[in-house]
């Protein structure tokens, strides 16, 4: 699911990109991309370390494979580890977002 997400993202961002291009819209406009590139990476970030951020910040897991199934961590030194892997990719997939952007600027057609 978090792979499927990443990739929905991507051609999210590709789309929108390529409509803003053909659009002749303003270089500036390119940055809302922050939002759709950061979600998508955020999909294939989680997806590689195969990790929840949403249960990372809130301090659970999953019982098992099946969804919905779920539990607290409940040592806090592990709710501590999980809560900064999940703020790890969040910043990481920021970061990727504001990239990605800003290459789109150099972008002239």
């Amino acid at each position: 699911m978090r792979r499927i997400a990443g990739i929905l993202g991507a051609v999210v961002t590709l789309a929108l990109l390529a409509l803003l291009v053909v659009n002749d819209v303003s270089i500036w406009w390119r940055l809302i991309l922050i939002i759709p590139a950061a979600g998508s990476a955020t999909g294939f970030l989680q997806d590689a370390m195969h990790f929840c951020a949403a249960f990372g910040m809130r301090g659970m897991y999953n019982v098992i494979n099946s969804a919905g199934v779920v539990d607290n961590v409940e040592l806090e030194e592990y709710r501590l580890k999980d809560r900064r892997k999940a703020l790890q990719i969040v910043l990481l997939s920021g970061v990727i977002g504001i990239v990605f952007a800003g290459l789109t600027l150099l972008i002239n057609v």
